[in-house]
C-alpha cells in the first residue's frame, strides 16, 4: 500500500485523532524494558532505550518520566518520503508556542504534544486541513 506524498493532499486528509490517555517519556540506560511494560514506541539511542508509555503504567511501575503529553494520530496514510508535511504542521504549532514530538511510523504520523495543549493542537490541525490548496 502506497502512502500519500502530495503535501496538499496530506494536509487536506490528515484527520487528526486524539488517542485516549496521557503518555510520558522514559529512558532505560541498561537498554532493557521493565517486565510487563508495553510502550507505544521505543527508540535505541547511545544513552539508552527511550520509551513512550502511558503515564498510568509509568506511575504503577514507579518509573521516572518526563513530558506528560497527549497523542494525536494523523490518520492519513503518509508516504515515508513525503516532503514538507511535518514541516508545515511544525511551523503552525511553533507559531502557537506548542511543543511537538513526532513519530513517523509506517502508516501514519503521530504527534505528542503537552497534555494541556491537546485541544489547541487539534484546532490548529483542523484549520490546516481546511486551508485552500497551495499549489
Amino acid at each position: 500500500m502506497t502512502g500519500v506524498a502530495d503535501l496538499d493532499d496530506l494536509c487536506r486528509h490528515m484527520t487528526p485523532r486524539l488517542v485516549d490517555g496521557v503518555f510520558v517519556y522514559c529512558t532505560f540506560t541498561d537498554f532493557r524494558l521493565p517486565a510487563g511494560l508495553e510502550p507505544v514506541c521505543t527508540f535505541r539511542e547511545a544513552e539508552g532505550l527511550s520509551a513512550i508509555v502511558s503515564k498510568r503504567e509509568a506511575e504503577a511501575g514507579a518509573l521516572p518520566y518526563v513530558f506528560p503529553c497527549r497523542l494525536i494520530t494523523l490518520t492519513v496514510h503518509s508516504s515515508l518520503d513525503a516532503v514538507g508535511f511535518l514541516a508545515r504542521i511544525s511551523a503552525h504549532l511553533s507559531r502557537a508556542g506548542i511543543a511537538c514530538n513526532v513519530v513517523a511510523a509506517f502508516h501514519h504520523d503521530h504527534l505528542f504534544v503537552p497534555e494541556a495543549r491537546a485541544d489547541d493542537t487539534l484546532g490548529i490541525l483542523r484549520a490546516i486541513a481546511s486551508e485552500p490548496s497551495r499549489t
